[in-house]
């Protein structure tokens, strides 16, 4: 993954419902909001050590999750390829508009796009 927060972001969208509520809430002020463990600590009148001890745990808790099913992995891996098939049904439609006007490769093309959207979600 390019970098820490980023790959903890990732982890959060998918497996942050999995987190306790304090765990979410500290995870979010930490990494959504750019708080320190010194600020979160301050507002929740605990240590700055039990603000990380949190942060640690969900962290550790997402990354066993994500080692036992590589959602964000596979997500990851196949995210340039739906790209390349969008580029490529683009280049299609294009050519199909300017050159051939074939209406069967136009509801090909349609199929192909409603099959990436659906693949995205």
């Amino acid at each position: 993954m390019k970098n820490q927060t980023f790959r903890m972001t990732m982890l959060f969208d998918f497996y942050g419902e999995l987190l306790t509520e304090r765990q979410k809430e500290f995870y979010e002020l930490y990494y959504d909001e750019d708080l320190s463990l010194s600020e979160i600590a301050e507002n929740y009148g605990i240590s700055r050590q039990g603000v990380r001890d949190v942060i640690v745990r969900a962290e550790a808790y997402m990354t066993e999750i994500e080692d036992k099913t590589g959602l964000v992995k596979r997500f990851m891996q196949r995210t340039p390829h739906l790209e390349r098939i969008e580029a490529a049904t683009d280049e299609l439609r294009r050519l199909n508009d300017r050159r051939y006007e074939d209406s069967r490769i136009a509801e090909l093309v349609t199929v192909i796009e409603q099959e990436t959207a659906a693949l995205k979600e």
